[in-house]
């Protein structure tokens, strides 16, 4: 069947060992398993073709964009043909009158952002990594700005999808809201290729904004910290970005970047306005609910060439603690809670690192009630991990959270999802076997 494959799309099918193991695995799952090719598809017409021979040969296809996601999404449970989608790149219109721009899928965001510049335009979606906007929506992928211009569910207006059938659907329309028909759109933002490959996105864009006010807050401790957090969002104060590091994690960037910054628990905040002296005012009124919560330090980023190096900080965060402990498995967990629990449950994740002996850090897009742990582990530290990940999930949704705000269910967080949607779980089952009924597409994953 493999050579049947290759006789139809020849260069296209590549199984040298080294592609096949990159594309096994994910970020944090400890376990690979090679798929028995990779199809980098350059076309629509590709995907219909890799599609047709998994309908035919009963092997499960799972797209992959950079590699970059979490949760063990991209590990194989069995054969599997991994349809690689980096290849189609281009951007195919931009429409600054509408404030749209139409892209393939294996466009990264900071290819999209270099290419809108010059219209005075960006695409707002920041996960940190420099992800494919496929990827991103197939994950519903957010961060450090979704506390202000939403994730990739609210910034998608249109998509193409080719389903396991070979069938090509566009859902959606390019305009600003519409009252027409069922939302299906939505449903395959966030399925994690379950349900269909992505194959065109028309996405929103914003002006860029013409002023910006950088802050970088340190506090006692993570408690004051995400206090502060909540506060500022209470205000009602027009915040672009607030992201929570701990004492550990600014160490790591200190050594990792040469920093200087106070090893203490921080708020690195950011306003976009439309002048500035409505952003200069913004962040004084910050500035001052930040000291009433015990701030210690607060440090202003004034210079375009500030602003950046202090989100490269923030970004560099994984590498940071990858170079720290090299070798390791850095398992990443994530959950999210209302924005009045978040205190509450930043400081239970932090007091069970402690209990566990775990040498974890936290960060988060506390804005919106999201905050990440990175735990960097032997190999025979994982069910130690997981079992960290597990009781901070449970307790997560105790608070009336979720088992994860961003990374996703794939194979870790499957078992929270009857006691996170009782009912509803049934449903989506249903719903998967209606697009997907031989089960094809990055099966066993969510369910």
């Amino acid at each position: 069947m493999l050579a049947t494959l290759q006789e139809r799309m020849g260069a296209k099918v590549v199984t040298d060992a080294a592609v096949l193991e990159t594309h096994g695995r994910d970020r944090n799952y400890p376990q690979s398993r090679s798929p028995q090719a990779v199809v980098f598809a350059e076309s629509v017409a590709d995907v219909q073709e890799a599609l047709r021979w998994v309908r035919e040969s009963g092997v499960a296809v799972i797209p992959y964009g950079a590699g970059s996601s979490f949760e063990g999404q991209l590990t194989p449970l069995g054969p599997a043909l991994s349809l690689d989608l980096s290849r189609m790149k281009r951007i195919l219109s931009v429409r600054p009158e509408d404030f749209l721009v139409e892209v393939e899928p294996g466009l990264t965001r900071e290819e999209l952002n270099a290419a809108l510049a010059e219209a005075g335009l960006f695409f707002p979606v920041d996960p940190g990594a420099n992800a494919t906007l496929g990827g991103m929506a197939s994950t519903n992928a957010s961060g450090t700005t979704t506390v202000r211009y939403g994730g990739m569910r609210h910034n998608i207006a249109e998509i193409d999808v080719v389903l396991a059938s070979g069938e090509v659907l566009t859902l959606g329309r390019p305009v600003r809201k519409t009252s027409s028909g069922y939302d299906l759109k939505d449903l395959f933002i966030g399925s994690a290729g379950t349900l269909g490959v992505i194959t065109r996105l028309v996405l929103r864009v914003y002006p860029l904004p013409a002023s910006v006010h950088t802050l970088r807050v340190f506090f006692p401790g993570l408690r004051e910290a995400s206090l502060a957090s909540y506060r500022v969002m209470a205000s009602g104060l027009p915040v672009a970005r607030l992201e929570l590091l701990d004492e550990l994690s600014i160490g790591f960037i200190n050594r990792d970047l040469g920093r200087d910054y106070p090893e203490k628990p921080a708020l690195f905040v950011e306003f976009h306005s439309s002048n500035a002296q409505a952003s200069a005012e913004e962040a004084r009124l910050a500035e001052q609910l930040m000291r009433e919560a015990g701030a210690l330090d607060i440090a202003t980023a004034s210079s375009p060439e500030e602003r950046a190096a202090q989100w490269e900080a923030r970004h560099n965060f994984y590498w940071a603690i990858v170079h720290a402990y090299p070798g390791r498995i850095y398992y990443g967990t994530d959950t999210a809670v209302p924005l009045a629990r978040i205190t509450e449950l930043v400081t239970y994740a932090q007091q069970l690192l402690t209990e566990m002996s775990l040498p974890g850090c936290i960060v988060g897009h506390v804005g919106d009630g999201n905050f990440h742990t990175m735990i960097p582990i032997q190999r025979d530290q994982w069910e130690q991990a997981e079992e960290y990940s597990l009781r901070l999930t449970r307790r997560a949704l105790e608070l009336g959270g979720t088992a994860s705000g961003e990374h996703g269910i794939g194979l870790v967080k499957k078992r929270f999802m009857r006691e996170e949607h009782g009912a509803a779980v049934e449903w989506m089952r249903r719903i998967k076997s209606l697009f997907d009924p031989q089960n094809l597409l990055n099966p066993g994953k969510i369910f």
